[in-house]
């Protein structure tokens, strides 16, 4: 039975009074938004971390056992899947973590299970389609981009298609429901794991590209079965209701806009590949991709906060008060936690490229600088896709953002990469997040008069001066590579500590969202504070 549109539903309060029995599916609803955002998002940083670590050891292990030429193959075909995969999903996933927290709130199981069943349903047969039409062009795709060899990586990988959409349709389930250890453990051990233990095997036999494409397709299906079996024994109350499907025009008038949004995000994500693929070599594309891969890691703390963000907006989305303040305690934990991170990146990068992959891959240095400043800008500014912007609702604003992002990109990229080579598709992408960033920062104030700036704000960008200066100094004066990429990351850190502790930039919010992450480190804080 079909129910009510969404416009036809009264508008969520968040002041009403909460439902007499706590959701199994969510949090316990005495927790304030900033300890939810605090706990769930220490959560997912944990799973980040864990992934990166992953990440960066199978990336290793590739450069060390294929040649950048076959590790850039690799890159295209994925790129090309990920950018038609965009096309299947038709941004339905993200209409999960925006619908299902508003019925779960009301205590409507029946219509979040409804969100979850026509999601799922929909996005496999759009999938299956789109996997076919990939499966049965790839000598065409191949010659498009002169490489032979691309098309059994194509051939294999069209397959994951489906799967790729069923995947992030569970990751955005577990945040609907604000059970991001389940995200953790299907995205960011499971899958991992399996491909880096499944990689490593195939390549030492011998298999090459095949390899490093079968270790992907092993990981992406053993962390989707796994994920399924915990989002089904973990929503009893979901599971047990009646299946009360919604509306489809809210739904598509919803997610229709960030469909064209994640596919002009995603090209905008594998533009770079496309475009050095395109002028330069299958190897450049590999260079480029390492430093790409170090310089996103400054990403690690937004991609943290931003699943459980985006439903605490939506759930508040018409009391600009609470937007507010989760807003801006938000953006001072991501900017203070990425500012030190990035300056040991940027000053870093040569030595972190030789030592973790190889001395050929310093060739992205400055790839990797530069790509530090539009991510850093991005992170502080509300997320790559618009996640502030999900939350309230603005839909049709993130597509148009996405679509002149792309437009940056696409011209700077293609200007310039013949040129300047790799460097020029970093500058392309810089510029894009940068626009977005500040795009974001804008309309926020536009259409709801939110902003992120305070004087406590101010105290962490403040603090990144002496921090930088002090890097600067290790990089000029340490004398070989191991130790400036050992000492350089403790003085950033503890420059940065130190002039925190000396402005008074810690505040009670900073204690509470201590508190969720350890006791010792709420202490800390406090002491800080006191002094």
């Amino acid at each position: 039975m079909e129910g009510p549109s969404d416009e036809e539903r009264s508008p969520l309060d968040p002041r009403s009074p909460p439902p007499t029995e706590p959701a199994d599916e969510t949090l316990p609803l005495e927790e304030t938004s900033t300890a939810t955002m605090a706990k769930q998002g220490s959560i997912t940083f944990a799973g980040e971390l864990i992934g990166k670590v992953f990440g960066f050891l199978i990336v290793a292990i590739i450069t060390r056992l294929v040649s950048p030429s076959v590790y850039g193959l690799f890159i295209l075909a994925t790129s090309i899947i990920l950018f038609v995969q965009a096309f299947a999903n038709l941004g339905l996933p993200k209409a999960i973590d925006y619908f299902a927290p508003q019925y779960i709130a009301e205590g409507d199981y029946g219509r979040a299970k409804g969100v979850i069943v026509e999601v799922f349903a929909i996005m496999l047969v759009s999938s299956t389609l789109v996997a076919a039409l990939i499966f049965f062009n790839a000598d065409r795709i191949a010659l498009a981009f002169d490489e032979p060899a691309l098309s059994a990586a194509l051939l294999l990988l069209a397959i994951s298609v489906p799967f790729l959409a069923i995947n992030n349709a569970l990751l955005t389930s577990f945040g609907a429901i604000k059970r991001l250890r389940f995200r953790v453990y299907q995205r960011d051990i499971i899958r991992p794991t399996v491909r880096l233990f499944s990689t490593t095997l195939l390549l030492l036999v011998g298999f090459g590209l095949l390899g490093v494409v079968g270790g992907y397709l092993l990981g992406l299906i053993v962390a989707i079965s796994a994920g399924a079996v915990l989002l089904y024994r973990n929503v009893p109350k979901i599971r047990a209701a009646e299946t009360t499907l919604v509306s489809p025009g809210p739904l598509l008038s919803y997610s229709v806009p960030l469909a064209f949004a994640g596919i002009i995000y995603v090209f905008l994500g594998q533009i770079d590949y496309f475009v050095i693929g395109f002028f330069l070599t299958s190897e450049e594309v590999g260079i480029y991709r390492v430093g790409y891969a170090l310089a996103a890691n400054l990403m690690i703390f937004l991609s943290a906060v931003a699943p459980i963000f985006k439903p605490l907006i939506a759930e508040a989305k018409d009391d600009d008060e609470a937007v507010t303040e989760r807003y801006r305690t938000a953006t001072r934990w991501v900017a203070g936690l990425t500012l030190p991170l990035g300056l040991t990146i940027a000053l870093g990068a040569p030595e972190f490229l030789s030592l973790v992959f190889t001395p050929q891959y310093t060739a992205a240095t400055a790839a990797v600088v530069i790509l530090c400043v539009g991510y850093f800008v991005n992170a502080s500014c509300g997320g790559p896709d618009g996640t502030l912007l999900q939350g309230l609702g603005y839909a049709r604003l993130v597509f148009v953002n996405t679509t002149i992002l792309l437009a940056t990109n696409l011209v700077v990229s293609v200007t310039l990469v013949p040129r300047i080579g790799i460097t020029g598709a970093a500058i392309g992408t810089a510029s894009a997040l940068t626009i977005t960033g500040l795009a974001a920062l804008a309309e926020a104030y536009y259409f709801h008069g939110v902003h992120p700036f305070t004087a406590d704000l101010g105290k962490v960008f403040l603090a990144a001066i002496p921090a930088a200066i002090a890097g600067g100094l290790v990089v000029l004066f340490v004398p070989t590579t191991i130790l400036v990429a050992t000492v350089l990351p403790v003085v950033v850190y503890a420059v940065y500590a130190a002039v925190l502790v000396a402005t008074d930039a810690f505040t009670e919010d900073d204690a509470e969202i201590a508190a969720q992450l350890s006791p010792s480190l709420r202490r800390v804080v406090r002491l800080a504070r006191s002094e």
